[in-house]
């Protein structure tokens, strides 16, 4: 059985094409089920496929005239979406050629085309991007929002969770999720307006089927303790680009004291099948793949230094998704929460100019 086509930004990242399309080409060769939409220049495309003849049987190229730059601001995109690989990748979502897209291209731009493109869900103001990352324990843990939403209410925090936890149900199979807000620590007294109201609607909420229990700090988000990780965009991505440079110091930190010896040289040699697991565990690649929920329609931003594997791995969480058919999941908890809190407030239009580009 095939899934959708998948639609490929073919021409995003930093690396662009060779890199997008050897994701492809891996994706394909680990499910045979995955169709390709290479969006971008024909001629560049053609050639990278060359290399991996098993991919070009099940790809179809649109050429596209320009690209969506990584400097471009928002609103720049939005102006001149169509003719772009990312702006005719989403195009192909919303006409119903594509199941899903996929993009490492500039990420405050993606929100915003794929926002004004696909719209948000019934319930949902805001989309928010949330992302796989890493802890102790085999699951991993979903943290949102981690960039598309500098300033959210207490309103956005509480969609933020329901759209969470919906993730999290298809990633864990756990039926309730563990879903905690991100706080400068877990007494009911500490944290802002905005986190303390929405922690009294999750509370209030008893038909959600998810396990709140209040607040986690920064340095718990990697304990395995929690399934789910509700922040606004601001400090999520603060807190993501700490974990990710953390990660960083400590395997270069490795690598410099296995270096400084003999006896040293000899001791990584010894401990070389730990070290390796650390440093697949540690790898982004391993978890790339974020995605814009609450969108009609599924877009996953890869990581614009993802390597083919991680470009793969973001194919591969795009295709569990239209699988699980996570955005009907997310309209049942929004009607399940009902309208105690999502009947307040207005629904808030599209403002390019809070929609960031922090994660490029």
């Amino acid at each position: 059985m095939s899934l959708p086509r998948i639609a490929v930004d073919a021409m995003g990242g930093d690396e662009g094409v060779r890199v997008m399309v050897e994701g492809a080409a891996l994706a394909r060769r680990r499910h045979e089920k995955f169709n390709f939409l290479l969006m971008g220049d024909r001629v560049q495309i053609e050639r990278a496929l060359e290399s991996h003849p098993g991919l070009a049987g099940a790809a179809e190229i649109r050429h596209c005239e320009s690209v969506v730059e990584g400097e471009d601001k928002p609103s720049q995109a939005l102006r001149r979406a169509k003719g772009t690989s990312m702006g005719e990748a989403v195009a192909a979502v919303k006409r119903g050629e594509a199941g899903a897209a996929v993009s490492a291209g500039n990420t405050g731009a993606l929100m915003a085309i794929s926002k004004v493109a696909l719209r948000t869900l019934p319930g949902i103001d805001r989309p928010a991007l949330a992302a796989l990352l890493p802890t102790l324990e085999e699951q991993d843990v979903i943290m949102l929002d981690l960039g598309a939403n500098t300033e959210c209410d207490a309103r956005n925090l509480v969609q933020f969770a329901i759209m969470g936890a919906a993730y999290s149900r298809i990633v864990t199979g756990r039926p309730r999720p563990r879903v905690r807000l991100l706080n400068i620590g877990t007494e009911d007294i500490k944290g802002t307006g905005e986190v303390q109201e929405a922690a009294k609607h999750l509370r209030a909420a008893k038909t959600l089927a998810i396990d709140f229990d209040g607040f986690v700090e920064a340095d718990k988000i990697n304990r395995g303790d929690v399934d789910v990780v509700v922040t606004d965009g601001f400090s999520g991505n603060i807190a993501l680009k700490a974990i990710e440079g953390s990660a960083r110091f400590v395997t270069d930190l490795l690598k410099t004291a296995f270096r400084s010896s003999l006896r040293s040289k000899i001791g990584f040699l010894v401990s070389r099948p730990a070290t390796e697991l650390l440093r697949h565990h540690l790898d982004p690649n391993n978890h790339n793949g974020a995605v814009f929920l609450g969108l009609n329609g599924v877009v996953v931003k890869s990581h614009g230094s993802a390597t083919a594997n991680g470009v793969a791995n973001a194919v591969a969480v795009a295709a569990r998704l239209l699988e699980e058919d996570l955005t009907a999941r997310i309209g049942e908890d929004l009607a399940e929460l009902g309208d105690s809190l999502m009947a307040n407030g207005h629904r808030t239009r599209t403002d390019t100019s809070k929609i960031e580009s922090s994660a490029k």
